[in-house]
């Protein structure tokens, strides 16, 4: 029986169990070969199997159309902020950006070392409780991309819709809620994702990329930030994160067993059903995102007096449930609730937050 503890990490976060007690069963002796994943070269056959199999794998969960490169790249989704306009707003254009949290922000930031950026919306008028309807959006027809966080994971905010921004390639920060139900990845001029929340162990970066957006680099790009360089050396330019690409392969065939984003979805539901289910019926804790624009990831909750809430994560703790403190610039509580996490981690959360409020609410 599993001693394994209930991790709401909002990332690094939970991997799925199966997939860590395959990765220690080949740890030391994969397929047989006598040596580590971590120990073998990227150029061999065998590894490249493992690559080939993963990009396979997350295209099939994504429906992902045949043009569009799909990326396993390094820095995070942070580096992203930088490698975006580098390679999509030309010298004098401006984009589009949508602020509706810390990490929209991060990226407007860094977007504008190289260019001009037009805050197109923001939810600062909403206390970034809400989302602005697109009918409140500025956008400009002449942008070189619109960008947005599609689920902020500090704030709790995700947006259900997909917005229409016509011939204007779509950017998407999705590294808290891919694959957590289905996709239209047409939609998208690009999409991408750190691995660490949804998709696998930190130090790597998922980017799918429309082809036509290849090949417009500036010239000050560096070689390693250019998609295009990436796209024809098959995200082998350099030596890359061997082994959590092949820990996200091993989560990419774990999904696809458990019936794909699909599934995924009814189980995603589920779970966020009840959480903010049994929050919104309490006296003692409270959310305060409007219903449509919850986070189906990452919940964020407060206690009415927050002087319990060291004896409430204490009690957590105690108890298995693991890193539910609240990102520091926010406070409170917050609970990450990503595909390896399941209903039976929300009911013992639950259970404990029901205990906590009858002895202390």
């Amino acid at each position: 029986m599993s001693n394994r503890a209930f991790n709401f990490c909002a990332g690094p976060a939970a991997l799925p169990e199966a997939v860590l007690q395959r990765a220690q069963a080949e740890l030391l002796d994969w397929n047989g070969k006598g040596l580590s994943v971590m120990e073998m070269s990227h150029r061999s056959d065998d590894y490249t199997a493992i690559a080939v199999k993963a990009e396979q794998d997350l295209r099939d969960l994504l429906s992902v159309p045949a043009n569009y490169k799909v990326l396993f790249l390094q820095g995070g989704a942070s580096q992203q902020f930088a490698e975006i306009p580098l390679n999509l707003l030309p010298e004098g254009a401006s984009a589009d950006y949508i602020d509706t949290g810390i990490w929209s922000r991060k990226a407007v930031e860094e977007a504008r070392r190289y260019g001009k950026v037009n805050i197109a919306a923001s939810a600062k008028p909403y206390d970034y409780f809400a989302i602005p309807p697109q009918s409140e959006w500025q956008l400009d027809a002449k942008a070189a991309y619109v960008h947005y966080a599609s689920n902020e994971t500090i704030g709790g905010l995700e947006f259900n819709w997909i917005p229409e921004t016509g011939d204007v390639p779509l950017v998407v920060d999705m590294s808290s809620d891919i694959l957590s139900r289905p996709l239209d990845v047409s939609k998208f001029g690009l999409i991408y994702a750190g691995a660490q929340k949804n998709i696998g162990p930190s130090g790597l970066v998922v980017v799918v990329v429309r082809e036509d957006l290849l090949g417009r680099a500036r010239s000050v790009c560096p070689t390693m930030l250019d998609y295009k360089i990436a796209a024809d050396n098959g995200s082998m330019y350099n030596t890359p994160a061997t082994f959590s690409w092949y820990l996200s392969g091993l989560v990419f065939e774990w999904l696809k067993e458990q019936g794909g984003v699909a599934a995924m979805e009814q189980r995603n539901r589920a779970k966020k059903d009840r959480l903010y289910g049994f929050i919104d019926a309490s006296g003692l804790y409270s959310n305060p995102i409007t219903g449509e624009a919850r986070s189906w990831m990452n919940v964020p909750f407060r206690l009415a007096d927050e002087r319990l809430d060291k004896d409430f994560l204490a009690g957590a703790d105690a108890r298995g449930l693991l890193n539910l403190k609240g990102h520091r610039s926010v406070g409170g509580m917050r609970a990450s609730i990503y595909n390896a996490l399941g209903l039976d981690a929300i009911e013992a959360l639950v259970g404990y937050m029901a205990e906590f409020e009858k002895e202390r609410g």
